[in-house]
């Protein structure tokens, strides 16, 4: 779709010039002769991608007009026209929010540079925006949050290849965040404005999903009853998620390589390919070399969908990021619930960093929603947080036959569990040891959690 310029000049035929030069670039023009038709405007008309704003005016200043231009249409660029050109005019419409200053008369090439740069810098503000609003999303509804230099290089590594076509593959463990970052890449793509269609490949049966995938034809199966177009066909022009790929049938996964390579879709117990042209997103929370091994996904597949990788660190692995987040959620869903909390206590302040969120930071979120509900506040303390009061140890037959040396080492570190509510990290620091070493120790002694 062309950009949209409105052009507010008293001066009939620089507004005929103006609309000849845009017109012949292809960009959609709107006028205004006065201050009170450009309110009108504002008030009535779709936004517009760019203004050209003269400073003077017959009923108006252009100077008093943009703070009311940005509140009303806050993504329009306003570049200032004026024949009376002067330093102190320039620095007041930049602090007021104006793109740029052009003074008349003005060659229509710089004219031209003028709103090609303005619409550049506007698509990169919609692109931070973007950005912001999806980081929002994963850091629970408010700004940012992030500390840790290990999902600092994640978002670092979206914000290079979202602009690209490039195949990119997700991987992390469950509730790490795979979709956000997947709604993060598509957001900030040339293809955000297309369609954004996600599939989760371990929900869908094994004799529907190629269907689901490539479409079918009427009569093609037992139940279809209708042509059905398939999601490939469904995400032309914009992004498919292949969520949890390795759960795909194997068989499928060499059908699907084949419409990767060849950029065209069969229906199943079609006759007719269809040209393809979505970008491929894929996750999984598989280890992938295991995965290969294994049989769950096939090695050609794997190499035609990571030419890049975002991998997510577990929450375990990065624990500058627990406290800000929890604070983050406990904001959230303490307005939710119309409830006023100062914060955590210091007990359960060390028990959330010390914790090692098996379930990331999908668990984190769904355990401070919980405390909220159940804590009469003002602070969420030891006992209104669920985490570890479950733990149940187990040690085996064969590790009760141990020397007495051993049985004592076992019988500490049973207890110093018990007392850290099965925390790893927390109870190899208290014995001493590392947390490799602990979960050494653990196997050696058959001790099961």
């Amino acid at each position: 779709m062309s950009a949209k310029v409105f052009i507010v000049d008293d001066a009939g035929d620089i507004r005929e010039a103006l609309s000849v030069i845009l017109a012949h670039e292809h960009y959609i023009v709107e006028q205004a002769a006065s201050g009170a038709e450009l309110k009108k405007a504002l008030d009535s008309e779709t936004p517009a991608d760019v203004m050209l704003l003269d400073l003077r005016l017959p009923d108006s200043d252009g100077l008093e007009l943009l703070p009311l231009v940005k509140r009303r249409w806050p993504q329009t660029e306003v570049i200032i026209l004026t024949g009376y050109a002067s330093l102190d005019a320039a620095v007041a419409a930049t602090k007021l929010g104006a793109f740029s200053f052009l003074e008349k008369p003005f060659d229509p090439k710089a004219l031209l540079m003028h709103v090609e740069r303005a619409l550049d810098y506007k698509a990169l503000s919609e692109q931070a925006s973007h950005l912001r609003r999806a980081l929002s999303a994963m850091s629970g509804g408010a700004a940012p949050v992030f500390q840790s230099a290990a999902m600092k290089a994640v978002v670092q590594t979206v914000e290079k290849v979202a602009p690209s076509d490039v195949p990119v593959l997700i991987v992390g463990e469950s509730g790490t965040g795979k979709e956000v970052i997947a709604d993060l890449i598509h957001a900030m793509s040339s293809r955000a404005n297309g369609p954004f269609v996600k599939v989760n490949c371990a929900a869908l049966p094994r004799e529907l999903i190629e269907s689901e995938l490539f479409g079918s034809v009427k009569g093609a199966y037992t139940g279809a009853t209708a042509d059905r177009q398939g999601l490939f066909r469904q995400a032309e022009k914009g992004t498919l998620l292949l969520d949890e790929i390795s759960e795909m049938p194997i068989d499928t996964q060499s059908k699907l390589l084949r419409v990767l390579q060849d950029k065209e879709v069969r229906p199943v117990g079609g006759k007719v390919s269809y040209p393809t042209d979505c970008r491929i997103l894929a996750s999984t929370n598989r280890q992938i070399q295991e995965a290969i091994r294994s049989g769950k996904l096939r090695e050609d597949l794997y190499y035609r969908i990571c030419t890049i990788t975002v991998a997510l660190p577990p929450l375990r692995d990065r624990r500058e990021d627990i406290l800000p987040l929890a604070n983050t959620f406990l904001q959230r869903f303490a307005a939710q619930a119309g409830r006023v909390f100062q914060g955590f206590s210091a007990d359960a302040i060390t028990m959330l960093q010390n914790y090692d969120w098996p379930g990331n930071v999908r668990q984190l979120q769904n355990e401070i929603q919980r405390a909220v509900l159940m804590s009469p506040g003002p602070l969420i303390r030891v006992e209104d947080l669920s985490i570890g009061s479950e733990v149940e140890i187990k040690v085996t037959e064969a590790g009760e036959n141990l020397p007495l040396i051993k049985a004592m080492e076992r019988n500490a570190i049973i207890q110093v569990l018990k007392e850290t509510n099965g925390n790893k990290l927390q109870a190899a620091k208290r014995l001493g040891i590392g947390r490799q070493t602990l979960y050494n120790k653990m196997r050696e002694y058959q001790i099961e959690m």
